[in-house]
């Protein structure tokens, strides 16, 4: 825990130097639009609180704090949905599986936990859909709410598991996984904005680019290098490729959320615009870092 207060120490100060830097680039540079850099600012500063809370604290506080982000994860992937009435009683049931979920973390039952929303949510979900009578979009309406499950919940609640699967270094791998995936993040979203050339996908997310890709999966794998053995017992292989494995699915996962976002919001810039500084914005690369990195680390590990 000593070596978890420390990095979070050393995140604070370099949040802080962070923000006194933009400020003052802010007032020298007045007539340039710094809007999308400030969000991200705020970001940092947002996924930093909670996961102070989700390393520094017991469980039961950590798992609290997830489920929450979860929560608003998935209303806001909802406010996305061209929805009906007819689709009030599944979205009940959608977030009514969240508390659920949790439930099996905190008594770790890890085979209903890995099992719950892939296969008997996926299952059960229709029902509250068919007893309401409708069939007007009833594919569009249960597919859409099965991927938010999968990756505001199934993917996140990952976060909470860490600490169940190994309370030694549960935290600790908790606040590796979170600080790469952020590292991951910066080095593209800086590096695509400055000197990114070559989009990804033009249509969807302007701001994904190669430069940026290629930039973060170095920067990400020489911080895991240098960070593994204070935070996590991995050997020096798997220190090495923690980097690269993050890298890779956190660009995976803005790249399709990005996609999915704009797809849903086709012809409705107003709601796109206002989205610039939702959930899904802070949690998109680790919907798809945490599953991927818990499952290759517990097939790999003993103490996972």
């Amino acid at each position: 825990m000593s070596s978890a207060i420390w990095t979070l120490f050393i995140i604070f100060i370099g949040l802080v130097v962070v923000n006194i830097l933009f400020l003052q680039i802010k007032r020298k540079q007045r007539e340039k639009d710094f809007s999308r850099i400030t969000l991200r600012v705020k970001t940092w500063w947002g996924m930093f609180v909670v996961f102070c809370l989700a390393t520094l604290f017991n469980p039961i506080i950590s798992m609290f704090s997830l489920m929450v982000l979860c929560f608003f994860s998935l209303k806001e992937y909802f406010s996305m949905m061209k929805t009906r009435k007819s689709d009030r009683r599944i979205f009940l049931w959608a977030y009514l599986s969240i508390p659920i979920q949790f439930y099996w973390i905190y008594i770790g039952w890890y085979g209903m936990f890995i099992v719950f929303i892939p296969v008997y949510v996926f299952l059960l979900l229709p029902l509250p859909r068919i007893l309401g009578k409708g069939t007007l979009g009833f594919l569009r309406s249960v597919s859409s709410t099965q991927w938010g499950l999968m990756l505001m919940v199934f993917g996140l609640s990952h976060l909470a598991y860490y600490q169940i699967a190994t309370p030694v270094y549960g935290a600790n791998m908790v606040l590796f996984l979170v600080v790469l995936t952020q590292v991951s993040d910066i080095a593209q979203f800086v590096t695509s904005i400055y000197f990114g050339k070559r989009k990804v996908v033009p249509t969807s997310n302007p701001s994904i680019t190669w430069e940026g890709f290629l930039v973060a999966m170095v920067v990400t794998t020489v911080v895991s290098y240098y960070t593994f053995p204070y935070l996590t017992p991995l050997d020096l292989k798997f220190g090495i490729l923690s980097g690269l494995i993050i890298s890779i699915s956190g660009f995976v996962g803005s790249l399709t959320i990005s996609v999915l976002k704009r797809d849903l919001l086709i012809g409705d810039h107003e709601r796109l615009a206002a989205l610039k500084e939702s959930y899904l914005n802070r949690v998109d690369s680790l919907a798809y870092t945490s599953p991927i990195f818990f499952h290759i680390i517990r097939y790999y590990f003993d103490f996972m």
